[in-house]
């Protein structure tokens, strides 16, 4: 098992990645400090409950905590307000209280529903995140974003909370759908874009062997994001300057999930076409070689992941509408984060509409 630290003073957790760990959460719950209460929910989704659900809450049990399951339907349309209220009454009625925790097993959209509900229940309990997809392993599980959507976008409604511990079973992955794996790879990439060049090169060498889940490999892998990810979220967990990394292709990807409704897109198909778009408009703004604008897109090819989008004129239209409702934006102006060259980019970019509508036609 290997473990990463998230260095943030009090609420500082740590990141386990390994086999067999769901049997262990019950002992690594009755570790952490201070001690947990015995009542505790597992919130999941229609599709992981049926997998996992049962030897989380086995392995709970055990280490003497009564837990009790709350399952949403599987999708982005779970996280809004309206499954958060019906959560709220599910622990009500189960009697948490403010020394209880919560569970959050599944992928980003359990994660973050869990964590804002966890955030805001009781005025903030306890919460330990069970990532069962590659996406939420190496990005939405760490970090503390927690939220839900609104109709106008993604992620609008949420709070910066910490977990106490992330627990990475590699085993989820082996269930995980092609598509699915294929779509987490997106942010597996993006930190060898942001931060990483030798973690690039080495995505570029090993991909078969990540696409063939191959543990050993995933497990480096996983961890050296996960790694990445404490370093930058430790130097600013607020998001108010660097963690602003983070979002290379997001701005054009959360646009994307919000304009053609969630569900066509998954978030990393959304932000592989993201990516590439950025590594564009880096080209022709901060000067992005056309090399490595050529490596990005291969790379993102060989997983398997979209590219581009072809758009109607009143596709293009939503799709600016959505990127003006971005959380990014400030002062009524996109700002993005591009890339001088693999492994370095830099935040708060200004970007002319012609441009971005240039690079999407």
């Amino acid at each position: 098992m290997r473990s990463v630290e998230v260095p943030l003073g009090r609420r500082s957790y740590a990141i386990k990645v390994g086999g067999g760990l769901l049997a262990r959460l019950g002992v690594e719950c009755a570790k952490l400090e201070p001690d947990l209460g015995q009542r505790c929910a597992i919130i999941t989704d229609s599709n992981v409950g049926k997998k996992f659900a049962k030897a989380v809450s086995d392995s709970l049990f055990r280490s003497g905590y009564l837990p009790v399951t709350i399952t949403v339907p599987a999708g982005e349309k779970s996280k809004c307000i309206a499954v958060v209220e019906k959560c709220y009454d599910r622990l009500a009625a189960h009697r948490l209280e403010r020394k209880s925790f919560i569970i959050a097993l599944g992928g980003g959209v359990v994660g973050d529903l869990a964590g804002f509900v966890a955030a805001t229940y009781l005025r903030g309990i306890d919460f330990v995140q069970v990532p069962t997809t590659l996406l939420a392993q190496v990005d939405s599980s760490v970090g503390g974003k927690t939220g839900v959507n609104l109709r106008a976008g993604k992620n609008l409604v949420g709070a910066f909370y910490q977990p106490k511990l992330v627990l990475c079973d590699l085993d989820t992955l082996k269930t995980l759908p092609e598509r699915e794996f294929r779509a987490g790879l997106a942010e597996v990439i993006k930190y060898g874009i942001i931060f990483d060049a030798k973690l690039f090169a080495q995505l570029e060498c090993d991909l078969s062997k990540i696409l063939k889940r191959e543990a050993k490999t995933l497990s480096e892998i996983i961890a050296r994001c996960c790694e990445i990810k404490a370093e930058v979220v430790s130097q600013d967990e607020m998001e108010s300057g660097r963690r602003a990394i983070l979002n290379f292709g997001h701005t054009i990807g959360h646009a994307i999930e919000n304009s053609f409704g969630y569900g066509k897109f998954l978030h990393g198909e959304a932000i592989s076409i993201g990516q590439v778009a950025a590594a564009k408009l880096s080209q022709k703004t901060l000067g992005l070689t056309n090399r490595d604008v050529g490596r990005i897109k291969n790379l993102f090819e060989r997983a398997g992941l979209p590219t581009r989008i072809i758009l109607t004129s009143a596709q293009r239209k939503k799709l600016f509408v959505a990127m003006l409702l971005d959380k990014k934006v400030s002062g009524g102006e996109i700002k993005f984060v591009l890339a001088k060259k693999i492994g370095k980019v830099v935040w708060g970019q200004k970007v002319p509409m012609k441009l971005i509508e240039s690079v999407l036609a």
